[in-house]
C-alpha cells in the first residue's frame, strides 16, 4: 500500500470513529502521461525530473500534495498526482490536460494527458454476479453471501487500543470503527492468529512503503444493509488518521468483498479445528522439545560429572605427582643434608685430628724442650762438679806432697775412689 501522507485541509473528511480518531477522506488522485519524442541524437535523453517540475509548474498556483513517477518507457512518462481536496482536480486537469511542454535542447514538444484516477473498487454488480453464478456457495448461509468486507493495508497503530500500550490492533476497536454502518456479526484480524500462517501458509505482517505495519482484517455484517451502506462509504475513499494535536494523516487502504467464504461457519470451524491440531501438534512439539531439553541437559549433566570425575582424577593424579615429587625432593634433601652432614663431620674430624696432632706435638715438643732443659741443667750441673772436681784435683797435689809421707798414698786411692762414684751417678 502506498505510504501515510500528511493531510493539511480535512474539510473533506467524513467522520468513520471519532473517539478513535479516524475519518474517510476522499481519494483526489489523477493520472499524467507525457508522450516522448523520438530521440535522433545519440547519447542525448530527457530528464523524468525536468518534466516533473514543468508539471508543477503548469498548475499555477495549486501544489500537488504528492507527484510520483508510476512508469517510465521510451515512448511516454506516466505521473501518478494526489490533490489535497476533490474540488481541485478538476481545476488540475483542466491546467494539464491535452497541453504541450517544451523542454530545452529539444526541438518536438511533449504532449500532456491527463485524467482521474481509476479507483479499482468493486461494484454491486461484482459482487451480485459472483455469489449468483458461484456453484459452491449457499446465499442462505453467513459468509457465503454479499456480508463481509475485506480489508487490506490498515495501520495497525490507528486500530491498537489505547489504554493497553500495544501497537497490534485490536478487535474490539475495529468492531467500535465499523459497526457504525451496521450491526457486525463477526470479525477476523489474521495477524492476530499465532497459528494462521502455519494453517494458511501467508505471511500477515506486512509493512507498507512508509514503515507503518499493516493488517488486514475480515469485516462481516449481520445484515446485508450493513455491507452495502459501508461498501458505499468506502468507495473512493482512504482512511485518515487525526491525533491529539490535531496532526492528520492519510493513507490509501485496498477495499473488498470476502469471496472465498472466510467467515463462513464452515470455514470458521474447519479454522477452529486446524488450530486445535495445531495447538495439540504444539504441545507435542514443546513435550518432544522438553523431553529433548531434559535429555540434553541429563547428557549435559552426566558430561559434567564425567568431566568433574576426570578433572578430579587428574587433580589426584597431579597431586600425588606432586606429592612424589616433593617426596624426591626431600629425600634428596634429606641426603644432601646427610652427605653435607657426613662432609662436616669429616672435616671436622680432619680438623680435630690435626688438632690433636698439632697438640700433641707441641706436648713433643714442650717435653723435649723440658728433657733439653734438664739436659743442659744437668749437664752445666756435671760441668760444675766436674769443675769443682778439677780445682780440687788440682789442689791435691799439693796435699798428697805433704802429707805423702805421713799417709803412704791413702789420700790419692779416696780421690779415684769419689770420682768414679761421681760418673756412676750421672745418667
Amino acid at each position: 500500500m502506498a505510504a501515510a501522507t500528511i493531510v493539511h485541509d480535512t474539510s473533506e473528511a467524513v467522520e468513520l470513529c471519532a473517539p478513535c480518531g479516524l475519518y474517510l477522506k476522499p481519494i483526489t488522485k489523477m493520472t499524467i502521461s507525457v508522450a516522448l519524442p523520438q530521440l535522433k541524437q545519440p547519447g542525448k535523453s530527457i530528464s523524468n525530473w525536468e518534466v516533473m517540475e514543468r508539471l508543477k509548474g503548469m498548475v499555477q498556483t495549486h501544489q500537488f500534495s504528492t507527484l510520483r513517477i508510476s512508469k517510465s518507457t521510451m515512448d511516454f512518462i506516466r505521473f501518478e498526482g494526489e490533490v489535497e481536496n476533490k474540488s481541485l482536480v478538476k481545476s488540475f486537469l483542466a491546467c494539464l490536460d491535452g497541453k504541450t511542454i517544451k523542454l530545452s535542447g529539444f526541438s518536438d514538444i511533449l504532449k500532456v494527458r491527463a485524467a482521474e484516477y481509476k479507483i479499482d473498487f468493486p461494484t454491486r454488480h461484482d459482487w451480485d454476479s459472483f455469489f449468483r453464478d458461484a456453484k459452491d456457495m449457499n446465499e442462505t448461509l453467513p459468509g457465503e453471501r454479499p456480508d463481509t468486507i475485506h480489508l487490506e493495508g490498515l495501520p495497525c497503530k490507528w486500530f491498537a487500543a489505547k489504554e493497553t500500550g500495544s501497537e497490534k490492533p485490536s478487535e474490539e476497536v475495529l468492531i467500535k470503527v465499523f459497526q457504525k454502518f451496521g450491526e457486525i456479526r463477526n470479525v477476523d484480524i489474521p495477524m492476530l492468529d499465532p497459528y494462521r500462517e502455519e494453517m494458511t501458509g501467508r505471511n500477515f505482517h506486512t509493512f507498507s512503503f512508509g514503515g507503518h505495519l499493516n493488517f488486514e482484517a475480515y469485516v462481516q455484517y449481520r445484515e446485508y444493509a450493513g455491507f452495502i451502506e459501508a461498501m458505499n462509504a468506502l468507495r473512493g475513499m482512504k482512511l485518515m488518521y487525526k491525533g491529539d494535536d490535531g496532526k492528520a494523516v492519510a493513507c490509501n487502504i485496498k477495499v473488498s468483498f470476502d469471496s472465498t467464504k472466510h467467515l463462513s461457519d464452515a470455514s470458521i470451524k474447519k479454522r477452529q479445528l486446524e488450530r486445535q491440531k495445531l495447538q495439540e501438534l504444539e504441545k507435542q512439539r514443546e513435550e518432544q522439545k522438553r523431553k529433548e531439553k531434559e535429555a540434553e541437559e541429563k547428557q549435559k549433566e552426566e558430561e559434567r560429572k564425567q568431566r568433574e570425575l576426570e578433572e578430579y582424577e587428574r587433580e589426584r593424579k597431579r597431586e600425588e605427582k606432586l606429592r612424589k615429587r616433593e617426596q624426591k625432593q626431600k629425600d634428596r634433601e634429606v641426603r644432601r643434608n646427610k652427605k653435607q652432614l657426613e662432609k662436616l663431620q669429616a672435616e671436622e674430624q680432619r680438623k680435630l685430628q690435626e688438632k690433636i696432632k698439632l697438640e700433641e706435638r707441641k706436648l713433643l715438643l714442650a717435653q723435649r724442650n723440658l728433657q733439653s732443659i734438664r739436659l743442659i741443667a744437668e749437664l752445666l750441673s756435671r760441668a760444675k762438679v766436674i769443675s769443682i772436681f778439677i780445682s780440687e784435683a788440682n789442689e791435691e797435689p799439693n796435699k798428697t806432697k805433704s802429707f805423702a809421707g805421713l799417709r803412704g798414698g791413702g789420700e790419692h786411692c779416696s780421690l779415684n775412689t769419689r770420682f768414679a762414684t761421681f760418673q756412676a751417678a750421672i745418667p
